[in-house]
């Protein structure tokens, strides 16, 4: 077994994600030596400064935090050389620019939550559910010029049920993700890792930013797309609806496969259990629901204090 506390380790991330990977390595005995994050910033109504979720972690462990505001500022490389790395580990941060993943001798390793070369981009998690994918999972690469594209260093399958939304397979994803970080640290310490040069011959599905348009549900096509939508969206950034002008998000719904009577976008309601829209070959019936302004509640108790009337 190698000696992790004798491997220098520049950890960088920055969301909840990677709280679960820099407590993994911590809990193995591993020598983190600096984490990198993303700078406090002002957020909510009162804006109060807001730490990111790994530099609370970080600070509660007694770890030595960095938080540059750019990457290639000329205080922070020096300060980052200083730091003698001899790997940097990457979970959910931002770019980096050569004269930073370059820097370690063992070089920079990424997490990223698909299996490569497919996804990439910044939402790989919401792409695999939207585009109804029945897998996906984690990989570890080395960093190089072009985002995702180095080679990998070790995989990890993660089934997607029929039910499963973004944000179960992100809460499975981030402990797998953390045990196989953990496990590439510990193979490239003793060596025993081979690397692998990125497929490049499958067509590669990507996973771009979400946009709003992205969101907006679009009642012309089958059902199973909109609900795969819906899944892939929630709990954030989600799918909604604007209905009586307000925008209605949708965290969770269910898909009746029929022939619909009513033109697509049209919905149905009693009043008081069910509000479901047409779609190209059934409908979508939502169950949880938040509109503008208001909380996240289930239908029954959305329809009990709105009144929603068939449009058909």
């Amino acid at each position: 077994m190698p000696d992790l506390k004798s491997l220098r380790i520049v950890f960088m991330g920055t969301p909840e994600f990677a709280v679960a990977s820099l407590d993994a390595l911590i809990k193995a005995g591993c020598n983190i030596v600096c984490v990198i994050t993303a700078p406090d910033k002002p957020a909510g109504r009162g804006m109060k400064i807001n730490e990111s979720p790994v530099k609370k972690f970080a600070v509660e462990h007694h770890l030595k935090v960095l938080q540059p505001e750019k990457l290639k500022d000329s205080g922070f490389l020096e300060e980052l050389k200083s730091l003698k790395a001899d790997i940097q580990l990457v979970v959910a941060f931002r770019m980096l620019p050569e004269a930073v993943w370059s820097m370690p001798r063992l070089g920079s390793v990424n997490l990223h939550g698909s299996l490569l070369p497919q996804y990439r981009g910044a939402a790989p998690i919401n792409w695999a559910v939207i585009n109804g994918e029945t897998e996906t999972g984690v990989t570890t690469f080395k960093l190089k010029h072009a985002i995702d594209t180095g080679d990998i260093l070790l995989q990890e399958r993660i089934p997607i049920a029929e039910n499963d939304t973004a944000g179960d397979i992100h809460d499975r994803m981030k402990e797998v993700g953390a045990a196989l970080l953990l496990k590439t640290v510990t193979e490239l310490a003793g060596g025993t890792i081979k690397e692998q040069p990125q497929e490049t011959s499958t067509e590669i599905k990507h996973a771009p930013k979400i946009n709003t348009e992205t969101c907006r549900i679009n009642w012309s096509q089958p059902v199973e797309k909109v609900y795969n939508l819906v899944r892939g969206l929630s709990p954030y950034p989600t799918a909604f609806i604007v209905i009586n002008e307000k925008m209605m998000k949708i965290y969770k719904a269910k898909k009746e496969i029929v022939f619909p009577a009513h033109t697509e976008g049209d919905y149905q309601t009693d009043g008081k259990t069910f509000l479901k829209f047409a779609c190209t070959n059934g409908y979508l019936h939502l169950l949880e629901v938040q509109l503008e302004g208001k909380k996240k509640i289930p239908i029954g108790e959305f329809l009990r204090g709105y009144r929603v009337e068939s449009n058909q």
